[in-house]
């Protein structure tokens, strides 16, 4: 694959989610810079080292929204009460709107699921 990760996903995706992505996206680096991103699971994905399948956070979209996944996203503080359930361990913040995107709340929980991801990756077994 050539270019970055982004804008391959961003390639990819329908372009009115585009600012959304990008707005994301530039919360993450900005609040995880250690995390690599690259396009797996039809989403842009970020990790932590090597550990491909265990990754912390992920933007993908649907035909309504953009989601920020957190791989154990239940595990998490949830403060402003944003995430919705997925999975045993998955949750989602949902953004249907451009102006609905705080980059500091999305940093908030980035950095909260950096910090925990081993500890949570433990609990999930």
């Amino acid at each position: 694959m050539t270019g970055s990760a982004r804008d391959n996903f961003l390639a990819s995706i329908d372009p009115r989610f585009a600012p959304m992505v990008a707005e994301i996206d530039q919360a993450i680096r900005a609040a995880a810079p250690e995390l690599e991103s690259r396009v797996s699971y039809g989403m842009l994905t970020y990790t932590l080292g090597k550990d491909r399948r265990a990754w912390v956070c992920a933007i993908g979209t649907t035909k309504k929204a953009v989601c920020l996944r957190f791989l154990y996203g239940t595990y998490l503080g949830d403060p402003g009460k944003l995430l919705r359930p997925g999975t045993s361990t998955l949750s989602t913040i949902d953004y249907t709107l451009p102006e609905q995107v705080d980059a500091g709340v999305v940093a908030e929980y980035v950095r909260e699921a950096v910090a925990h991801h081993a500890e949570f990756k433990a609990r999930a077994g």
